[in-house]
């Protein structure tokens, strides 16, 4: 499995399967299942790795922001309790 693409790999394996007395039909085979490994893919709304981790990256960022705003909020309330005190 040489191939990096993801379906090649699963479509070499699948075919592998097909015993050599219907290599005829191994060709329409790897083409057929690859059409419809993809068609069904590509219906889930998957998202790819990068957009995967591109989206991590934005919500640690804005996590980190939440976490400084959170205790930014919380130093102005003591400093209102102390005052009002």
């Amino acid at each position: 499995m040489s191939s990096a693409n993801p379906f090649d790999q699963l479509t070499e394996t699948i075919s592998r399967l097909i015993p050599d007395s219907a290599d005829r039909l191994r060709g329409d085979f790897e083409r057929n299942i690859k059409g419809v490994l993809e068609g069904g893919l590509k219906s889930m709304n998957l998202v790819t790795r990068e957009e995967f981790d591109v989206q991590s990256a934005v919500l640690l960022k804005t996590r980190e922001k939440l976490e400084a705003l959170e205790k930014q909020v919380a130093e102005l309330e003591q400093l209102i309790k102390s005052k009002e005190a």
